[in-house]
């Protein structure tokens, strides 16, 4: 044992050097099986870290019973329960004490709700700062006056935690210059770990998916969130006047858990009579496979982005990508996406036709697609992310 920093470590030599620090790292996985894209990201973390070599060893907080089935089976990993929801005033209150007894080296928060009085090393990962610059009324299901004090709470609970944090990951290195721009976090502090697709590899599936969600005609898809900061009321005006200048040959898919923005789009849906659209609400990985394998083209309407994955996965799908121009997304995709300012009903309606119709357009993007997919890789993104642990205590 050595002492760092007040603390013990377990130091490796080999023939009179210092080889490795080996510590125990705690990660909150908390989020796993949630259905959402945090949850994905904490359980790809998790798996690659177990496919690379370290010998420390990782202590994973999850919900309950359910959330260790997506842990790896491997003896560096224990896992703890911590059946406390995110977001609550008992998270604040009480996981602190539950990470604290477990003597850990270095925490590991995937997101920002961190507890406030956590002040034992930590890094977090920092998605985005939608609520930052999205936060409305009309973003929540609370009355106003619960949102005002939850939209305080979020942001003072954001303002300690990169304050206090050892160090920060971003997702791009647009959202690194936004945390710089708003919270005045020094550039230093932070680090860019771009995520990867996950179901690159996934065999190709025949159109059994398809038919259980009734999608008769060659579709456009849209995979994600309805948030009012995705757009998908831009979406669905564009796809309107698509229909009406260009053609109906074609279904919209939308994808993604059902909750109280989506039941509210739907019924906005019905009231504006917008032919052709089709919620799947949530699906499998295999089926999302079958259905990015599937579709004509793939759509990313949004307004704001901390990185915007799916795109990327309809790339590795072979799916040409019509996607909003705004945020971190020129960043992440690069020469592989048909651009088009989101708020421009005539412009993004164009586009749907140009992407759908052009063979040269569609070529031109894939053949990118191909070059810019080389930049991302969940080995690489974990090996940084375990770099940076090391170097969290030095």
């Amino acid at each position: 044992m050595d002492r760092y920093n007040g603390k013990d470590y377990t130091l490796i030599f080999s023939y009179g050097y210092y080889c490795e620090l080996i510590m125990k790292i705690g990660i909150d996985a908390r989020m796993v099986g949630s259905g959402y894209g945090l949850g994905r990201y904490v359980e790809q973390l998790l798996k690659y870290i177990a496919q690379t070599h370290t010998n420390h060893t990782f202590v994973v907080f999850v919900r309950n019973e359910t959330g260790e089935s997506f842990i790896p089976k491997d003896k560096r990993f224990t896992t703890v329960i911590a059946d406390i929801a995110w977001y609550s005033f008992r998270e604040q209150l009480f996981f602190s004490k539950i990470i604290v007894a477990q003597h850990l080296d270095l925490m590991h928060f995937p997101h920002w709700n961190i507890p406030m009085s956590y002040r034992m090393p930590f890094v977090m990962t920092l998605h985005d700062l939608t609520m930052f610059h999205f936060s409305r009324p009309e973003s929540t299901t609370h009355s106003r006056a619960i949102f005002f004090i939850k939209d305080h709470a979020h942001r003072l609970v954001i303002r300690q935690a990169v304050k206090h944090a050892t160090h920060i990951l971003t997702t791009s290195e647009f959202t690194r210059n936004d945390v710089h721009d708003t919270l005045s976090v020094p550039l230093g502090k932070m680090t860019t770990v771009y995520q990867a697709p996950f179901l690159s590899d996934a065999p190709k599936i025949e159109d059994c998916t398809l038919k259980k969600y009734f999608i008769s005609k060659p579709y456009v898809l849209y995979v994600g969130a309805a948030y009012p900061h995705k757009n998908l009321d831009g979406l669905l005006s564009a796809w309107k006047l698509y229909q009406e200048k260009y053609s109906t040959k074609y279904s919209l898919v939308l994808v993604g858990k059902e909750n109280y923005f989506y039941t509210r789009l739907l019924k906005k849906i019905k009231i504006q009579e917008i032919n052709n659209v089709i919620y799947t609400g949530f699906v499998t990985d295999k089926e999302l496979v079958g259905l990015y394998d599937h579709a004509r083209a793939f759509i990313f309407p949004s307004l704001y982005e901390g990185f915007g994955l799916p795109p990327l996965e309809a790339l590795a799908r072979g799916v040409p990508v019509l996607s909003s121009d705004r945020s971190c997304l020129p960043e992440v995709l690069g020469e592989a996406a048909l651009y088009v300012d989101p708020e421009n009903n005539k412009q993004f309606a164009d586009a749907l036709n140009r992407i759908t119709t052009n063979e040269d357009i569609r070529y031109a993007l894939l053949q990118n697609g191909k070059h810019e997919l080389q930049r991302y890789s969940l080995d690489k993104s974990v090996i940084k992310i375990l770099s940076i642990y090391d170097s969290a205590l030095m």
